[in-house]
């Protein structure tokens, strides 16, 4: 993956070079500046929600939200971890928030928790990882940001679109992935 980056870098810069020679330093101090100021204006946002995830966590509402969804994920996940199920409700949690960032650290330990060592994936890390490509956003905390960096007058009237569409494809996400499971166990059954 570092050589395609370094590939684009190069490229980008060479074809900055032959059109316009001439602003090849301030387009680059240009946009050095901008991303900065960007980060920090993220950073800022993700500071505020990290900091609230946290206080889900110490509050004991991690383990309440992960009792509320615990029949949904036992029943989609086909796993019975209680402390999985917690990882698995708080990277959900994050992931409405629209903390896609945030949520990973979440994930990647109920990842290490689902696996069980086979070189092929099993249903329940197959679902976590469709969730958190399609969750369900109720409050895009980083669109909105990017929007209110960017100087948008109203920068939370995405808010049900995203919603609307996020469901969209939070159900079409775990409907492929249970028809691809049935689907997998059909071809298993045959060859046995």
């Amino acid at each position: 993956m570092n050589k395609i980056w370094f590939i684009m870098v190069v490229a980008s810069l060479c074809a900055l070079c032959w059109t316009a020679p001439s602003t090849t330093l301030s387009v680059m101090l240009n946009a050095s500046t901008d991303a900065f100021k960007l980060s920090l204006e993220l950073c800022a946002v993700y500071a505020v929600w990290l900091g609230v995830l946290e206080i889900v966590e110490l509050s004991g509402l991690g383990d309440k939200l992960a009792k509320l969804l615990r029949p949904f994920i036992k029943k989609i996940f086909k796993i019975n971890d209680n402390e999985t199920a917690k990882m698995i409700a708080l990277n959900m949690s994050a992931n409405m928030l629209g903390l896609g960032n945030a949520s990973t650290p979440l994930g990647l330990q109920a990842m290490k928790r689902l696996d069980k060592g086979s070189p092929i994936a099993s249903h329940a890390i197959i679902m976590l990882i469709v969730l958190n490509a399609t969750s369900i956003q109720l409050l895009p905390t980083t669109i909105i940001g990017l929007r209110a960096s960017a100087g948008s007058a109203n920068p939370a009237d995405i808010i049900l679109p995203t919603l609307l569409s996020t469901i969209c494809t939070f159900v079409l996400g775990i409907s492929l992935v249970l028809l691809c499971s049935k689907i997998r166990e059909k071809i298993r059954r045959k060859n046995i």
